[in-house]
C-alpha cells in the first residue's frame, strides 16, 4: 500500500502566463507558494477476488473491469500512460474541496502518478512528476489548464516558476529565510468564498482571449520579478507586496467577465475597507479561495468583515508531492 501527501498552492503572481497559448511564443513566469493543506492518494493493487478490476474511490466509487471504463479522466489517463497492467485499488482524500482555485486536480494527478511509481517499484523526480503531470492533462485529458499547478505540487516551496516553449518548468526557490517566511506568512488570511466553478471553464475563456490580452499579460509577467525583488528586501517594506497583489487583481480582472463577479467584488471590497492592504482570488477565477495581505492588527476587522466566510489557517509547505507511507 502506497499514500502519497500533495499540497495546494497560492499563486501570488504571473498566474495565466503559464498557459502554453500565450508562454510558447513570449514566455512565462508566476511566484507562488505551496500551503499545508494536502491531496491525499492511496493505491495498492487490488487482490484478484472480485469482479472488478479497479476500484475507484473519490466523491464517487467506481468499480469496473477496464481501464478505458474509468470515468475519472486523470485515474483514467495516468493508468494507461504508466502501463499499469494489474489491478488498482486508489482512494483519494483532500483537505480542501476540489474547483476551489488552489491546483487541485493538478495535485491530484501529480500525487496519483508519484504513488503508481511507488507501486510499481520505481522513483520519479519531482520534474519528472511535474512535466508527466502536465503531459496528461494538457495532451492526453484536453484539459484547459495551466503549467504552474504541477510544477508547484511536485516541488513545493516558495518558488519563481518560469515557462518557456516546450522545455517545461524551471523553479527557482524564493530564498529569503525562516523568519521573513514567518513575516509573510503572518500577514496573510485565507478565506473560503463558498463558490465554486470549473476552472476549465474560466480558463477557456481565459486562453480565448489570450490574442487581445497581452499587453496585460506581459505586465502580469513582470509582477513576479518585483514580487520576488520585495520579498528579498527589507521586511519593513513588505507592505509593498500587499499594494502589488492589489495591483495584480485589478488587472486580472479585466481579462475576462468570468474571473469576477459582483459577490466577489463584494467580499474583496469588504477586506480592503477592514484594513487589507491587497489581495486577490486564487486560481482562475469564478470562486473558491481569497487571499488577503493585510497587517496583523488589523485582522480581527477582517474577520469580524468577512465573519460569514470560513478563514482556514495556512502555512507555507517546503516538501512537495511524497510518500507518506509505503507497506509492500
Amino acid at each position: 500500500m502506497i499514500i502519497t501527501r500533495t499540497p495546494f498552492r497560492i499563486s501570488f503572481f504571473g498566474g495565466g502566463t503559464d498557459y502554453p497559448a500565450y508562454y510558447r511564443e513570449h514566455g512565462g513566469a508566476v511566484l507562488s507558494t505551496t500551503i499545508n493543506r494536502y491531496c491525499y492518494i492511496t493505491t495498492r493493487v487490488l487482490p484478484p477476488f472480485f469482479n472488478h478490476r479497479y476500484c475507484i474511490r473519490y466523491s464517487k466509487r467506481e468499480d469496473v473491469s477496464r481501464v478505458e471504463d474509468i470515468q475519472h479522466p486523470s485515474v483514467r489517463e495516468c493508468l494507461r500512460f504508466m502501463k499499469i497492467d494489474q489491478g488498482i485499488e486508489m482512494v483519494h482524500t483532500s483537505d480542501i474541496p476540489a474547483m476551489s482555485g488552489v491546483g487541485s486536480s493538478s495535485a491530484f494527478t501529480v500525487g496519483l502518478l508519484n504513488s503508481l511509481y511507488a507501486l510499481t517499484g520505481r522513483m520519479a523526480t519531482k520534474r519528472q512528476l511535474a512535466m508527466e503531470a502536465i503531459h496528461v492533462e494538457q495532451e492526453l485529458i484536453g484539459e484547459n489548464v495551466g503549467s504552474q499547478d504541477q510544477a508547484a505540487a511536485a516541488f513545493g516551496g516558495l518558488n519563481r516558476i518560469d515557462f518557456a516553449g516546450d522545455s517545461g518548468p524551471l523553479v527557482t526557490p524564493v530564498t529569503i529565510g525562516n523568519e521573513a517566511v514567518q513575516h509573510l506568512q503572518r500577514h496573510l488570511l485565507f478565506f473560503f468564498t463558498g463558490f465554486s466553478r470549473i476552472s476549465s471553464n474560466v480558463a477557456s475563456a481565459q486562453v480565448a482571449a489570450t490574442p487581445k490580452k497581452l499587453a496585460e499579460l506581459t505586465q502580469m509577467k513582470a509582477m513576479v520579478a518585483r514580487g520576488v525583488e520585495i520579498l528579498c528586501g527589507p521586511m519593513k517594506e513588505y507592505d509593498a507586496f500587499g499594494e502589488l497583489l492589489h495591483e495584480a487583481w485589478m488587472l486580472k480582472r479585466t481579462l475576462t467577465d468570468k474571473i469576477s463577479d459582483s459577490a466577489i467584488d463584494g467580499i474583496y471590497e469588504a477586506g480592503r475597507k477592514a484594513g487589507a492592504i491587497g489581495g486577490k482570488l486564487c486560481g482562475a477565477g469564478g470562486g473558491g479561495f481569497m487571499l488577503f495581505y493585510a497587517p496583523p492588527d488589523r485582522h480581527d476587522a477582517i474577520k469580524q468583515a468577512l465573519a460569514k466566510l470560513l478563514l482556514v489557517p495556512i502555512r507555507f509547505d517546503s516538501l512537495g508531492s511524497h510518500v507518506a507511507f509505503y507497506s509492500g
